[in-house]
């Protein structure tokens, strides 16, 4: 019985040879086929020494090579893009907003989004990014309201990012009598007063009579002595202006005019042929 057994053990395993040669020599007679004749190329429908058309780029190409140029740009130039971004539109942009309105790959930029986040004129709520002025006013009414709690004035400079017609609301007020914008003397810069009509003042005529009465020094620097001796600090600085001045050069006190240069007789006259020119050597 157990030599049955492998017997037929024996039999199964030369099947499997056969088999297996078998497929050998299929895989061998495929390999040594003839290969087919290559069939002839059609002739190229363009002229000997013609190539074809030039393939024009596309409107999109010439925007992903924009695109390309932005975010190659330094990181300063494009947080300036995005800044300026939000400062016109007033409104609050995720980076991927950003990103579709002026191409600057925030998220994509570690030091552009860590530029922007610690920028003090950029506001990050942790999702989206805003634009911040010095002064959160928004409208006429809030700026009124502002400019009177700096009763000393407040420089117009600082308020000109507040709102987008915040320039035009200031000449409003102006106009209306609701506040003054007087220029610094120093800086040649604006600054707004309140003017609060709950405190009018009315000022006796002989009064104002005696104040223009006063004559005051023709000299600023005696002017400003004056003001120290009473108690007063000058709101500006003569002396160093005109230190300031002289070391670079440029001159405090105005230059005589030259007197213009007469002929004399010992002259040597090289424009004969012009005698108007001579006429005052003639009379002398």
């Amino acid at each position: 019985m157990a030599l049955q057994e492998k017997l037929d053990r024996f039999n199964k395993q030369q099947e499997k040879c056969q088999t297996m040669l078998s497929n050998i020599a299929a895989k061998s007679a495929s390999s040594r086929a003839p290969t087919p004749k290559p069939t002839p190329v059609a002739a190229s429908p363009f002229p000997s020494g013609r190539s074809p058309a030039p393939v024009k780029f596309s409107n999109d190409t010439e925007r992903l090579q924009h695109i390309n140029s932005i975010r190659k740009a330094p990181v300063g130039a494009q947080m300036k893009r995005v800044i300026d971004i939000l400062f016109q539109t007033r409104q609050a942009f995720t980076p991927e907003q950003i990103n579709e309105a002026c191409y600057v790959d925030v998220n994509g930029n570690k030091d552009v989004f860590e530029g922007l986040r610690k920028n003090p004129k950029v506001n990050y709520d942790g999702k989206r990014f805003s634009y911040k002025s010095k002064h959160d006013v928004k409208n006429k009414n809030e700026l009124l309201v502002l400019i009177r709690k700096y009763i000393e004035g407040i420089a117009v400079i600082d308020l000109k990012d507040a709102y987008p017609n915040v320039m035009e609301d200031l000449q409003a007020l102006k106009a209306a009598g609701q506040i003054w914008l007087l220029s610094n003397f120093d800086s040649q810069e604006d600054i707004a007063f309140p003017n609060d009509p709950r405190v009018p003042i009315k000022v006796d005529d002989d009064l104002k009579e005696l104040f223009r009465s006063i004559e005051l020094p023709r000299d600023m620097l005696d002017i400003e002595k004056d003001l120290q001796k009473n108690g007063m600090k000058p709101a500006t600085n003569t002396a160093k202006r005109r230190a300031a001045a002289q070391v670079q050069g440029i001159s405090s006190k105005p230059k005589p005019r030259q007197k213009n240069k007469e002929f004399s007789k010992k002259t040597k006259l090289t424009n004969s042929h012009l005698p108007e020119l001579f006429q005052s050597l003639k009379n002398s």
